[in-house]
């Protein structure tokens, strides 16, 4: 019993940090979707687009992976408004099907560029401050230095863009245009630059949690697609367009991805005739969606949105 509880204990530390990361993926997904009502099934590839930045500028400047980060913001705020003034605008002005096709081939757009141009193979980051470090905080149970900076700065990201859309004048202006994008432009309110701004937010958000990311999870040209699905779980669990629903459904999300494990080590542990090599940790990602599809049947808004 004692190692279950040290692998429960585990579990819900290891959930939380990733959950926070989620969370910091989801949130670009939600901004653009809560200002725009646009679907962006490019958002995986800002990500893999981030972690490159990270992993080819550390070396090539010479600085600690975690100093590249503002970088990464420059990389996907310009990515995103490029996006958006070189074809989002455009699909726009056709129908919701447009929008949808559109986002999807902007997605094997940079997934193969990046193909193109870095290969297929994994990479991942394997020297910095943090990188290969951890510390004790209790028995048996060990933090990986990156997973818990990658977790605080996610936090931080989410507060910076909290005050930028509660506290500000131009979040303001985001608010509005969200709610009654008319209504924002007759009082004056440039919806188009606004617009650009969630693109831009959003690609910056996402850049960022990739620059975090690679430095304990391998980059490819495929990685977008796992956290694409995971963002969309995200935020569909969340509420389309809550900033605060994408942050609780992030640790929700990271606490269901680590609910295997514990599940594991429970069937060890009672010795279950039939059961005790049932392992499930490989449908960790099904029983997130799994999971989805529920509230999407009980609470299609989310668990903060609102119904229109």
């Amino acid at each position: 019993m004692e190692a279950l509880a040290v692998q429960i204990l585990k579990s819900l530390v290891s959930g939380l940090l990733m959950g926070l990361v989620f969370a910091l993926v989801a949130l670009g997904l939600t901004v653009i979707f809560g200002v725009m009502d646009i679907v962006n099934f490019a958002h995986g590839e800002f990500l893999m687009i981030g972690m490159y930045t990270t992993l080819l500028t550390s070396p090539l400047l010479g600085v600690d992976p975690v100093l590249t980060l503002p970088l990464c913001v420059l990389v996907g705020a310009v990515l995103g408004l490029l996006c958006y003034h070189g074809l989002i605008r455009f699909l726009l002005r056709g129908p919701m099907i447009a929008q949808l096709f559109g986002t999807f081939g902007l997605m094997l757009f940079l997934r193969n560029m990046a193909l193109l141009v870095m290969g297929s193979e994994p990479r991942i980051i394997h020297a910095g401050w943090l990188v290969g470090k951890s510390f004790a905080v209790g028995p048996n149970v060990v933090l990986e230095s990156t997973k818990l900076a990658a977790a605080v700065l996610s936090v931080v990201s989410f507060l910076v863009i909290w005050w930028l859309i509660n506290r500000t004048k131009v979040g303001r202006a985001l608010t509005a245009t969200s709610l009654d994008a008319e209504g924002a432009r007759y009082m004056g309110i440039s919806t188009e630059r606004m617009n650009a701004l969630a693109w831009a937010v959003g690609g910056a958000s996402v850049a960022v949690a990739g620059g975090l990311l690679v430095n304990f999870w391998p980059v490819e040209p495929g990685v977008g697609l796992l956290f694409t699905m995971i963002a969309f779980a995200t935020v569909a669990l969340g509420g389309f367009g809550s900033v605060r629903g994408a942050f609780v459904a992030g640790i929700i999300i990271g606490l269901i991805v680590n609910v295997p494990p514990v599940w594991d080590a429970l069937l060890r542990t009672i010795d279950a005739v039939g059961l005790k090599n049932l392992e499930i940790h490989s449908l960790k990602y099904t029983m997130v969606y799994a999971i989805y599809f529920l509230i999407m049947v009980i609470r299609p808004q989310g668990l903060f949105g609102w119904k229109q």
